[in-house]
């Protein structure tokens, strides 16, 4: 009765490791769990299915959770399966670009925009589509010309969360803006 709701649920999965299963079902595996005890079941569940070999169906809500643990995803919604992939194919590379810049990011952005590129402003952070290779090149001579410093440059990846937010709300992907 003294346990911790993170003792509990590490007993609960020795209980279940005693029987050596082929397989093992885990439903909300860090439910009540505090931020370092999330991260020591997520890593304990991690480690079994490797190490063990042992097959482990995991069901979270948590989709963070499942993009650290898991290897294949299977999506049902109502009852109805919509999609069972490897988690790699869930979170593909987008067709934008993110731009970070310490300084004027306005300044990129119009300056994009001038050459026909489609941009978001977040913050420090323009946004791009990319259709080609042409972006880059104009990202680097422009971030060089406004004398801007250059923090981050990389090539969105699709979330998890996507796959849940309603398809009529901003998209943050300006490629489909």
């Amino acid at each position: 009765r003294g346990y911790s709701t993170g003792m509990k649920q590490r007993v609960k999965l020795a209980q279940a490791l005693v029987h050596d299963p082929r397989v093992m079902l885990l439903d909300e595996p860090t439910n009540g769990l505090d931020p370092a005890g999330r991260d020591e079941m997520l890593d304990l569940v991690r480690r079994t299915g490797r190490e063990f070999g042992i097959a482990i169906i995991m069901a979270s809500h948590l989709l963070g959770e499942i993009e650290r643990v898991c290897e294949h995803l299977v999506v049902i919604d109502g009852g109805h399966l919509l999609r069972s992939a490897p988690l790699g194919a869930f979170t593909e590379r987008t067709q934008t670009l993110a731009v970070e810049v310490e300084g004027d990011a306005a300044l990129l952005a119009a300056r994009l925009s001038k050459h026909g590129l489609k941009v978001k402003e977040e913050g420090r952070i323009v946004l791009i589509g990319i259709e080609d290779e042409r972006p880059y090149d104009l990202i680097r001579d422009s971030v060089a010309e406004l004398g801007l410093g250059l923090v981050r440059l990389e090539q969105r990846r699709q979330s998890l969360e996507d796959l849940f937010r309603d398809p009529k709300a901003e998209d943050a992907d300006v490629a489909t803006v």
